[in-house]
């Protein structure tokens, strides 16, 4: 009993090690900014108000298939599942024959990052009110977050939001027939900002860059599990993984200090040689489970005959000689033998008619001494 309640009071440290990991990650209502979500930094109103507009929007999920349009619009908000090098050229592709990509991420995916030249600085510049360019018509002012991880455009990365200091923190680039919007503030676009400044109006921009029926999908699929996050290194990167890891290292070292095994420990038995006897009954009620019986008479008939060549001094191959020497030596033997041989695919459909064949098929092979 006092062992008992050592191992309860060991499995509630663990979860109590665990939850606290857990509950301790800093969270807020929707830090994806998912199109799902109604919080102050989801993006639900970004999807209601394409589709008020006319656009036929839906959500990328189950399978990141791209729109079917050319000409669509995708939304991709801070992707908590990291795209893959295929999935990140695919969208490229996508966007060069013609689509239009809004890419919204503080941080950024590598792989997207990667497939559309994206370079960011590796410090924060202060946010809240970025400065419009003349790229989008009357977007003078957008609201955001306090801070900013600064884009860093190239060349044909062209800069239409701007912080304080003077940093992009937004940029447009023409890629064969279609364009990205790179954005490093995902919140101007999100549901709690969109009616500060002129945010709703750089939304209705950013829709407007395609035709009025163009299909607008928001990217579901990489808020979720992927094939990808059931990697070892998924496992502490996100709040259930680092409390499911306190509670495995809780456990183990639970068990470690206290010198426990999961049970007594098992002898290996002894292994006892089997006799010829107890092989045969286990092939013969293999054979017997399985209704093998037309196996089980070749294997007699082969057997038979190499035991005949033997007794007769025939060799047993080529199989044709063997019978034609076997009837000139053993005539008897040889007509015994055909006989059963020809009987047996009539007693191959009944048990007791495959015990007789098999007596018979032992008494040629091992005959009585002193019978001709």
């Amino acid at each position: 009993m006092r062992q008992f309640r050592g191992w309860i009071a060991l499995a509630a440290i663990a979860l109590i090690i665990g939850g606290a990991a857990y509950l301790l990650q800093p969270r807020s209502g929707s830090p994806e900014h998912s199109s799902n979500s109604d919080a102050a930094d989801g993006a639900s109103g970004a999807l209601l108000f394409a589709q008020a507009v006319g656009h036929p929007a839906d959500q990328i999920t189950g399978n990141f298939n791209l729109p079917a349009q050319d000409t669509g619009v995708m939304f991709v908000f801070t992707p908590t599942s990291q795209f893959t090098g295929d999935e990140a050229d695919r969208t490229r592709q996508w966007v060069s024959a013609g689509g239009t990509l809004v890419y919204a991420s503080e941080r950024g995916d590598p792989e997207l990052d990667r497939a559309f030249g994206v370079a960011r600085y590796n410090s924060v510049a202060s946010g809240q009110v970025y400065a419009g360019v003349p790229v989008m018509a009357g977007v003078t002012t957008v609201s955001g977050g306090n801070v900013v991880v600064p884009l860093q455009p190239a060349p044909d990365q062209i800069t239409f939001l701007r912080t304080t200091d003077g940093d992009s923190a937004a940029f447009l680039q023409h890629i064969g027939a279609g364009t990205v919007y790179v954005l490093a503030d995902p919140l101007v676009l999100c549901n709690g900002y969109l009616e500060q400044a002129d945010n709703g109006r750089l939304l209705a921009n950013l829709l407007a860059t395609q035709d009025p029926n163009a299909a607008v999908a928001f990217d579901e699929y990489h808020h979720g599990l992927t094939v990808n996050d059931f990697a070892p290194q998924s496992w502490v990167t996100t709040p259930w993984g680092a409390g499911l890891l306190w509670l495995v290292v809780a456990v183990f070292f639970g068990l470690l200090l206290r010198g426990r095994r999961f049970g007594p420990i098992a002898g290996r038995p002894a292994e006892v040689a089997r006799s010829d006897a107890e092989w045969s009954v286990a092939v013969g009620e293999l054979l017997r489970r399985s209704s093998a019986r037309s196996v089980t008479l070749g294997l007699l008939t082969s057997a038979t005959e190499r035991a005949v060549a033997m007794r007769t001094g025939l060799p047993l191959q080529p199989r044709e000689r063997f019978w034609q020497a076997l009837w000139v030596r053993a005539p008897e033997t040889a007509a015994e033998l055909a006989e059963v041989e020809n009987s047996l695919y009539m007693a191959s459909g009944r048990e007791p008619d495959v015990l007789n064949a098999a007596r018979k098929l032992h008494s040629i092979a091992h005959p009585i001494a002193g019978k001709t």
